[in-house]
């Protein structure tokens, strides 16, 4: 074995462990510190890999979608490496397979489930390439990280060429996603729902991909799912949504989630119309790699959503949801879970504009906040280094708002005073920190 490689591994270790005695994360310096201590060490610990990688890319849905992979593998009695809490840029990625080695050195895996920041592939397929890819939509996020939605495009397609042999999964609901999996010489399948299942409610939502890849005309829609997701096809070259391998068809929202697809019926006690896309992307990426999916129900009743993704902490009688909303189409979706919930109900929004956010927050204008008037609301508070520009934002839709830049006062006030059922949206940065902010409130007498 390799010294430098066992001191790479170490050393992760010490950091990971030293990091969370502190408090602090600790998954994305432990693996900066292993590879600059040993540059090869993802290359040699994923050729450790007895089976399949898969790795997951996309705007919204990402960890969801890998972490329920991960557990669907796992129910089946296969030894997995997953980056569980969203860690997706290189580092993250390196710690996921140096932190799940032994003080050997050496990886003891069926399979590998990756999610990976979309502008990061390019940065992680030289090191390994993966078995398969399941790409979950795009949207625009983070101007002024990404740019435009097409420099997001070119990175993904320039790692797709890096990995030829790997199989695509793609959100055939997405024109965008459809175009880069017909652009490019991977095999793939693709996933969607083929029949209509809401009103368009959302018409004012701003579209991506409006216009054809292919030739530049604009696209047609036989209906909307959501933001630019649906039915579409190019009157003028006539690209259209391919053959869904993966339909999901009578589709239920009502009591939780239920669907068909391919003769199996699914059932979730989840919340939000975008967590059917998710659940069929796994489906979907099991299915192509021929895993059992005898215990796929029973995954989806015992899975337990990453922190910010639809969890629920009960605290002093009330019971408070944490949702994550990084981008337009998420926030929308966001929207769309909360009108779901009839009852009385208090609403928290923080915006940080750190760099791990965006510091550009004009996407606020980009959502639909007008929605929120139909959900009777009790109260909403902004919170956040940009909570005034945020309550600027409910202004103009005519939205009144509290304005409390501490989140943690912000939450004790509404579990004092308010309906006992409050949602908190925050973006990227304020997640880790709301989360365990509440982990500690829901522990106190």
């Amino acid at each position: 074995m390799n010294i430098r490689r066992l001191f790479a591994v170490w050393s992760a270790h010490f950091i990971k462990t030293a990091c969370r005695l502190t408090g602090k994360q600790g998954a994305t310096l432990a693996g900066k510190a292993a590879l600059s201590i040993y540059p090869p060490i993802l290359s040699e610990l994923a050729k450790e890999v007895k089976k399949d990688i898969f790795v997951v890319c996309g705007t919204n849905g990402k960890t969801t979608t890998n972490n329920l992979l991960a557990s669907v593998l796992e129910a089946n009695g296969q030894k997995v490496i997953c980056n569980r809490t969203g860690s997706n840029m290189l580092n993250g990625v390196v710690s996921a397979f140096v932190l799940n080695t032994g003080l050997s050195g050496h990886l003891k895996a069926d399979y590998a489930c990756i999610e990976i920041d979309e502008a990061s592939t390019v940065r992680v397929f030289p090191h390994f390439q993966p078995d398969f890819m399941v790409l979950t939509n795009l949207f625009r996020d983070q101007l002024d990280r990404y740019g435009e939605i097409d420099t997001t495009m070119n990175l993904l397609s320039k790692a797709m060429k890096m990995a030829p042999n790997m199989k695509l999964l793609v959100n055939g609901d997405d024109s965008l996603s459809t175009f880069l999996a017909l652009d490019n010489e991977n095999e793939y399948a693709a996933y969607g729902i083929s029949q209509q299942v809401l009103s368009d409610e959302n018409s004012r939502e701003i579209r991506e991909g409006r216009f054809c890849k292919r030739c530049g005309e604009k696209m047609q829609y036989h209906f909307y799912h959501y933001s630019q997701l649906g039915d579409y096809y190019c009157p003028h070259c006539g690209f259209k949504r391919p053959h869904l391998d993966f339909d999901g068809t009578n589709v239920r929202l009502d009591d939780g989630i239920t669907f068909d697809v391919n003769d199996f019926h699914v059932k979730a006690n989840y919340r939000g119309f975008y967590n059917v896309y998710n659940i069929l992307a796994v489906y979907g990426a099991a299915s192509m790699a021929n895993i059992s999916l005898e215990h796929f129900n029973d995954v989806l009743g015992n899975f337990t959503p990453q922190f910010g993704r639809n969890e629920l902490f009960e605290i002093r009688g009330t019971k408070v949801m944490l949702n994550l909303a990084k981008n337009p189409a998420g926030f929308n979706q966001n929207i769309s879970a909360v009108m779901t919930d009839t009852s009385p109900k208090d609403i928290i929004i923080l915006i940080n504009d750190n760099s791990q956010d965006g510091t550009d927050i004009s996407w606020l204008w980009d959502v639909d906040f007008d929605r929120l008037k139909d959900t009777n609301t009790a109260s909403i508070t902004v919170c956040g280094i940009r909570c005034l520009d945020m309550a600027l934002r409910l202004k103009y839709v005519d939205i009144p708002s509290d304005v409390e830049q501490d989140i943690e006062k912000a939450i004790e006030n509404k579990i004092q005073n308010g309906t006992k059922n409050l949602y908190v949206l925050v973006n990227y940065t304020g997640l880790y920190t709301t989360h365990n902010l509440l982990k500690k409130m829901e522990g106190r007498k």
